[in-house]
């Protein structure tokens, strides 16, 4: 299976190890994630004004080019993956935005919403399968106790998404499940962690973070896991410094086996 590939801008920087482990377990679950060309930034957040469509064009790029190669659209950030599936979702339902892209851009064949866009998760979940995951692990981690962390942005708005049930997911259970460790419920594990008032509000971010490790800890996670670079950097913030966070990507690569082979070759660029 080849999908096309969107990694975003964090994950060319901060959060390369994000997009290594990814790079390295697709290969190993069988698939390959080819990364479209002359990608822009998402713009990071989903534009408020219902009727912008300069901060979609970006969106409507990488969709289009996944269109032409016949492929799906593969996301791995979460931020990434609520701005380009909302603007796809407004492509194939919103006849001025999909008329005004289009006529700016000048495509040749309009673009209408016919990508399909996945999370990397959900390609885990749909396509590769769970149980097949169980069957390639070759380290289990037994024994451990993990705290799924979902944010808002992978969840919400849950109709346009349709990523898993916003109130009460398990997407992210299942894997923990399938890479041998016990997920922990916890009552905060869908809530922001206040990414976007991060620099403004430092304090009240810092609060909503700590209602997050405090809460997961209490229930007896040993970590947690995101799919966010932001809510990662966030969380590290928090003063329950002792309850690590980590990629679900690295411990899904600690569970395949390869796990210190990628964090060497991430070391060393």
């Amino acid at each position: 299976m080849k999908y096309s590939y969107y990694p975003g801008c964090t994950l060319k920087n901060k959060a390369k190890d994000l997009d290594a482990y990814a790079r390295a377990c697709a290969k190993v679950l069988g698939f390959e994630l080819e990364e479209i060309s002359e990608w822009q930034c998402c713009g990071g957040v989903y534009p408020l004004g219902s009727d912008e469509i300069a901060t979609k064009l970006s969106s409507v790029r990488a969709l289009n080019e996944a269109k032409e190669k016949g492929q799906d659209l593969v996301t791995l950030c979460s931020a990434c993956h609520h701005v380009i599936k909302r603007v796809n979702d407004d492509m194939k339902n919103v006849e001025d935005i999909r008329t005004r892209a289009n006529n700016y851009m000048g495509l040749e064949e309009p673009y209408a919403g016919e990508t399909k866009v996945l999370h990397f998760l959900e390609v885990l979940r749909d396509k590769v399968g769970f149980d097949t995951i169980k069957e390639k692990v070759a380290n289990p981690l037994t024994g451990k106790k993990i705290g799924a962390y979902y944010g808002c942005l992978l969840l919400r708005p849950g109709k346009i998404l349709e990523f898993d049930n916003p109130e009460n997911p398990k997407i992210m259970e299942d894997f923990i499940r399938a890479i041998g460790a016990e997920p922990v419920i916890y009552p905060y594990r869908n809530e922001c962690c206040g990414g976007y008032i991060s620099l403004k509000e430092k304090e009240l971010a810092k609060s909503m973070c700590d209602k997050i490790t405090e809460s997961a800890a209490g229930f007896g996670a040993d970590m947690l896991i995101t799919a966010c670079p932001l809510c990662m950097y966030n969380l590290n913030k928090s003063a329950v410094s002792d309850l690590p966070v980590y990629y679900f990507t690295e411990l899904l690569a600690e569970a395949l086996g390869i796990r210190e082979e990628v964090k060497e070759e991430v070391g060393n660029k």
